[in-house]
């Protein structure tokens, strides 16, 4: 194959501090990085934005230093490899990855970390699917093994993530509880998969679930909001249920006594992905299942919008704004 010209610098977007969207930098000067050993270069294609990444903007998780490059997944092709890399997929394979600094034209991605795109996924589906798909076929694996049958709650069930639930969670055969602050986020919930969805902030959420568990409760929480859902995910947990907090979105869950969850002999978790996918050998079971799925089983990859990567600011906003149903991308 034809070597790929690689020009010197490239366009992205980065934080030389902590705070709200105005600390976001887009400079089309910055150095293309080198691939070092063990890493590959990708030309970026569709990026993810997570919350993850909001959190490294704000603080609630430090940056190893500034200035620092925002963005946790892309989707591309695979351009150069650094020296003793045999693990690399050949130039010109399209790859889907998550590591870091992603907000850019290139970037130098450890070759363990990505995974070559089947030809079957269509263009943005690996960038749109990849983190919030793995993260919710983890959940549903190991943070608690869903069985079919199984009541479980969803918050946020019409973001990125809480779509994912809903979807996998209808493949396992279980009945799911959803929530969402909209009539429309409501029926996007219903349409993939959630059976039931509530209105916590204007429903009695607690004496739903009771009502259609038969007073049990649900056997698994999973809960990607935090501190403004945590105390009601609890009130609805069955006995010996679990307690899947994963995310901050509406800030960080405060400390609690630990003997709070003898009252119902409650499982406590506070996962992240990458500690499910800490070795080759998990990143490759889990994202070929994943991806077979996506080309096999009719799951929605919804995509809210493509920002330009200039407008990364406005995908900000409307990330932390509830303004999305769906994965948003910025295009590079």
């Amino acid at each position: 194959m034809a070597s790929i010209d690689i020009p010197k610098t490239m366009s992205g977007v980065i934080i030389n501090k902590t705070g709200g969207t105005e600390v976001l930098e887009y400079k089309t000067d910055l150095p293309v990085p080198q691939p070092k050993e063990g890493e590959v270069l990708v030309k970026n294609d569709y990026v993810g934005v997570n919350f993850i990444d909001t959190y490294f903007r704000t603080g609630l998780y430090p940056a190893p230093g500034f200035p620092y490059t925002l963005g946790r997944e892309g989707e591309g092709t695979l351009v150069a490899a650094g020296p003793n890399t045999p693990s690399a997929p050949a130039p010109g394979t399209r790859v889907v990855y998550m590591g870091q600094h992603a907000y850019a034209q290139y970037t130098a991605v450890l070759a363990d970390s990505t995974i070559a795109v089947p030809a079957g996924i269509p263009e943005t589906d690996a960038a749109a699917g990849f983190l919030q798909g793995l993260t919710a076929l983890t959940l549903i694996r190991e943070a608690h093994h869903v069985n079919k049958g199984d009541w479980v709650l969803v918050h946020a069930a019409a973001g990125g993530t809480g779509l994912w639930l809903c979807q996998l969670l209808r493949l396992v055969g279980a009945h799911t509880i959803g929530t969402a602050s909209t009539p429309e986020k409501r029926e996007l919930a219903k349409k993939n998969g959630a059976e039931v969805v509530v209105d916590y902030a204007h429903e009695d959420l607690k004496a739903r679930v009771m009502e259609l568990t038969g007073g049990k409760g649900v056997v698994a929480a999973f809960d990607g909001v935090g501190k403004a859902t945590f105390d009601l995910s609890m009130d609805c947990l069955a006995r010996k249920g679990s307690m899947i907090s994963f995310g901050n979105a509406s800030g960080a869950v405060p400390p609690l006594t630990i003997s709070r969850l003898s009252a119902k002999n409650v499982r406590l978790m506070r996962p992240t992905l990458f500690q499910f996918l800490a070795t080759r050998e998990e990143l490759e079971q889990y994202a070929t299942e994943l991806l077979d799925m996506m080309a096999k089983s009719n799951i929605d990859v919804r995509i809210h919008e493509i920002y330009p990567l200039k407008d990364v600011v406005r995908a900000h906003h409307d990330l932390e704004g509830r303004k999305s149903t769906g994965k948003l991308l910025l295009k590079p």
